[in-house]
């Protein structure tokens, strides 16, 4: 009964996540053929510029209006009033990031080895992709799973097609997966604007420092959390492209890519899972904690299992899907796909974190757990390579994961069986 529950819940989502998931799996082989290792590498480094841009545009805003719907018996007027305190805080945050980039746009384009006018784009795509993030949170979590799909599905879709066309048709190289994602968030954000509105979700002409008070202490608390998201997730590949060089930064990212698929579906599950678990941890029901805890222990072991069989079969997709070109990646798939496994470990357990609000203690975890991979990541690259860097991205999520199970009970007590629920 309880898995039933949880599944048709995830089912939207899951499938939702698979099609978003295989559109860039279809570009892969794509975009391997006609991009050199080195371009691979130079569209990698954008990416890790846009997230860690995206730490900072919004301020994790996205989060507390989906947080805010969970408070009680809240009517809309205030929810729409506090989603346009959260874009209040997008418009000062942008103008602020901007500012800062812009002044080490140089600098940045010279250690990322990417062309300075990536480096501005990325300011532009992190906020159009924080508006499409608030729509899509509002579907979640009101259960409206097949507009999620909808807007998530075509964005990816565009995306793919116009890659095509810059990439393949046009010959644009790297720069044309570039453009093709910035028109793509443009088109996005249009559509998730109109859609809060008709929906009647939105309202920032009204200035509420309440609303804009409670943001950023949801918010704020959550900077150092997702700055040690950017160490623990995406400083590998700036320690590779210092130590090793772009072609290996693009061949990492191929495996990187292809173990993605692992946490894609976890996400999904946990998309679904979030609103469900919170109702019930609202409940405070003891035989319900009893269950829920029994078959989080199940899905841990499942995973794990699964990620054991990429050491066998993900060399053989590797060659199969991205070319002889990227075939060294075969020797990090299984060590990634294990990390990502350790991940969606991670998101079992720090639910019940955000349930409490007890936000503060993620950033003390995800900081250290970064700062630890940073070591890491040094030691390990110079010693075994790519090897290495794949070692310490695992070992660094097991890190992770067992500090924020640690958390997370002391944050809400559930009855895993630990003698720190005592």
């Amino acid at each position: 009964m309880l898995f039933m529950s949880l599944l048709k819940g995830a089912r939207v989502y899951l499938v939702s996540n698979i099609l978003n998931a295989i559109i860039p799996f279809l570009l892969l082989p794509i975009l391997t053929r006609y991009l050199s290792p080195a371009e691979y590498g130079q569209i990698a480094m954008f990416q890790t510029l846009l997230a860690g841009i995206g730490t900072f545009i919004g301020l994790n805003a996205v989060g507390a209006a989906e947080r805010k719907f969970y408070d009680g018996d809240v009517s809309e007027t205030v929810l729409k009033e506090f989603n346009g305190s959260c874009m209040q805080i997008l418009a000062v945050s942008s103008v602020l990031v901007f500012i800062c980039i812009a002044l080490f746009q140089q600098q940045l384009s010279e250690f990322l080895a990417i062309p300075t006018s990536w480096v501005l784009a990325a300011v532009g795509i992190s906020i159009l992709g924080f508006i499409s993030r608030i729509r899509l949170g509002q579907w979640q979590i009101r259960n409206q799973a097949k507009l999620f799909g909808m807007l998530q599905v075509s964005s990816s879709l565009i995306n793919m097609l116009l890659s095509i066309l810059f990439v393949v048709v046009l010959e644009q190289g790297a720069e044309g997966r570039i453009d093709a994602q910035v028109i793509t968030g443009l088109i996005a954000t249009m559509v998730a604007l109109a859609w809060l509105y008709k929906d009647n979700l939105l309202q920032v002409r009204l200035w509420r420092p309440t609303y804009i008070k409670e943001v950023l202490a949801f918010g704020v608390p959550l900077m150092p959390h997702s700055i040690g998201g950017v160490l623990l997730n995406l400083y590998d590949r700036f320690v590779i492209n210092q130590q090793l060089g772009i072609v290996d930064v693009g061949i990492y990212m191929v495996a990187v890519q292809l173990s993605s698929a692992m946490l894609i579906v976890f996400d999904a599950i946990n998309k679904a899972y979030v609103p469900w678990l919170f109702e019930r941890l609202k409940h405070n029901d003891a035989q319900e904690k009893q269950k829920i805890v029994k078959n989080t222990y199940i899905y841990m072991v499942s995973i794990l299992l699964l990620a054991g069989l990429a050491f066998w079969i993900g060399p053989l997709f590797i060659t199969l899907i991205a070319g002889d070109k990227y075939k060294a990646a075969g020797e990090i798939i299984g060590w990634l796909c294990l990390g990502q496994a350790f991940s969606g470990m991670y998101l079992m357990v720090t639910n019940y974190i955000f349930f409490s609000k007890k936000t503060s203690y993620l950033a003390c975890i995800t900081i250290i757990a970064g700062l630890i991979n940073v070591i890491l990541l040094f030691v390990f690259a110079k010693q075994f390579g790519l090897v290495g860097v794949a070692m310490a991205f695992t070992l660094s999520k097991l890190i992770h994961f067992i500090m924020t199970f640690y958390i997370s009970n002391n944050a809400y007590k559930m009855p895993w069986g630990l003698k720190i629920n005592d």
